[in-house]
């Protein structure tokens, strides 16, 4: 039976719509709103922005009316009698009956604050800010295995999507060579803001998010992300990225000994080039009549073949995690392991003093490392340094390490993450209830 049947179902024999908090009302949370409503027995029930006019306009776009409401005991009345509110603060987000929070924000440590407060509640709570889940998504999913609730990222973003096709080929018992995404836009490592503001203005983009696209930031995030929900490793810093074509994809990311460019199987890696907007995997068998089949059904000449799905709607597809968590009690993409991090490297010559912008800034770029080459450089995620300030001068193209920065100590994604450090010694692992009182302090 369809989700929407589903759906349809479930209103049939509650009495209710499933209510949904929609946490960010910018680019990423109006698209998910305007597909979300498309489906039978679903409510947006609250929106939250820092800007509740924005919030108010985003519930507009999907034709309602939200309600005056503008205090949380207002807000639950009004919730539980069908109305939909439109809200600027967090705090008691934990309070209203919400059946699901999407967090679409893109700022990570206001992601991180949505997901413990959801948690806490016993609220499902599904992230568009892959930038949380790389820097501490393995604590997390902790955490949420202690609540009861689900927590996942979402559905439509390139991780999800390729962790399916490495889930099929896992199923059909191919031996996954590489998984991965192609680039969209051209690589240029040292873009900014200031330089893509024109470009930025022309797409309706904040110039920041465009920059972690061309950056490659964004690359490395979603790639870590794969790695770390599937246990694949990383083919090596940075990646390759090498151009490539879909025809080409099974010969581009074979191993070296067979023309290739990776030196062992099980890796994640992006290509440019018509491959975009597109995810694939690659995948070998040595099984001749398997190959046989394969060829006869014409994937290619084997023994590497190439899965291949053209697209990743984004928002539009977010809704589906939704669906899953309600109906089939899974989250879409945890991280069940943890192979990959993401650190930050410099895109100028910085100064002592000098204040680290985060994501999509003018100061550093994300990179992609196995998570021990990592550790054992003493690397800093690039999803703590927002704020950081740089304790002496450091070159151009540098790997930041925790001995070059101050970073924010009372900022929650800072603190979860020395906890999540902590997670394979014997330190003991705050409860929920122990984080959200460190939160507060």
């Amino acid at each position: 039976m369809s989700y929407r049947d589903r759906l349809q179902e479930r209103l049939d024999q509650t009495g209710r719509p499933l209510r949904v908090g929609l946490v960010g009302a910018g680019q990423m949370g109006r698209g998910f709103a305007a597909q979300l409503l498309r489906m039978p027995g679903i409510s947006l029930s609250a929106v939250f922005d820092v800007q509740r006019e924005r919030a108010v306009d985003a519930l507009g776009q999907a034709g309602i009316t939200p309600s005056s409401a503008h205090d949380t005991e207002t807000a639950a009345v009004a919730i539980e009698n069908g109305e939909s509110v439109a809200l600027e603060g967090l705090d008691d987000l934990g309070l209203l009956p919400l059946d699901v929070v999407v967090e679409a924000t893109g700022v990570p440590d206001v992601a991180v604050n949505v997901a413990i407060q959801a948690l806490s509640a016993g609220i499902n709570v599904a992230t568009l800010t892959v930038e949380a889940d790389v820097t501490v998504g393995r604590y997390l999913a902790k955490l949420a295995q202690e609540s009861g609730a689900i927590y996942s990222v979402c559905r439509g973003d390139e991780p999800v999507e390729t962790k399916i096709l490495v889930d099929y080929a896992r199923d059909l018992n191919f031996e996954v060579i590489c998984a991965g995404k192609g680039k969209n836009n051209p690589l240029d490592r040292y873009a900014n803001p200031e330089t893509l503001a024109e470009r930025a203005a022309t797409k309706g983009m904040n110039p920041k998010m465009l920059t972690s696209f061309v950056d490659g930031s964004k690359a490395m995030i979603e790639m870590a992300s794969l790695a770390n929900t599937t246990g694949l490793g990383v083919s090596k810093r940075g990646m390759h990225g090498p151009p490539s074509t879909v025809p080409t994809l099974h010969e581009t990311f074979a191993l070296v000994e067979d023309g290739g460019l990776l030196d062992r199987p099980g890796v994640v890696d992006y290509c440019t080039g018509p491959v975009a907007p597109g995810v694939f995997v690659v995948i070998r068998t040595h099984d001749p009549y398997v190959h046989h089949e394969m060829t006869y059904l014409q994937m290619g000449d084997g023994p590497y073949f190439a899965l291949y799905r053209p697209y990743h709607l984004a928002s539009i597809e977010a809704p589906l995690t939704v669906y899953e968590m309600v109906l089939d009690k899974r989250a879409s993409l945890t991280s069940e392991h943890w192979t990959a991090e993401v650190g930050a490297e410099t895109k100028k010559a910085l100064k002592a003093g000098e204040r680290i912008d985060g994501i999509g800034g003018m100061t550093v770029r994300g990179l992609i490392d196995p998570a021990e080459d990592f550790a054992a450089a003493n690397g800093v995620p690039l999803g703590v340094l927002a704020g950081a300030v740089l304790k002496h001068d450091v070159p151009v193209d540098h790997l930041l390490t925790y001995d070059d920065v101050e970073l924010v100590e009372s900022s929650a994604i800072v603190k979860m993450r020395r906890i999540q450090e902590s997670m394979d010694k014997d330190t003991p692992v705050p409860t929920l209830d122990e984080l959200r009182t460190l939160l507060a302090g």
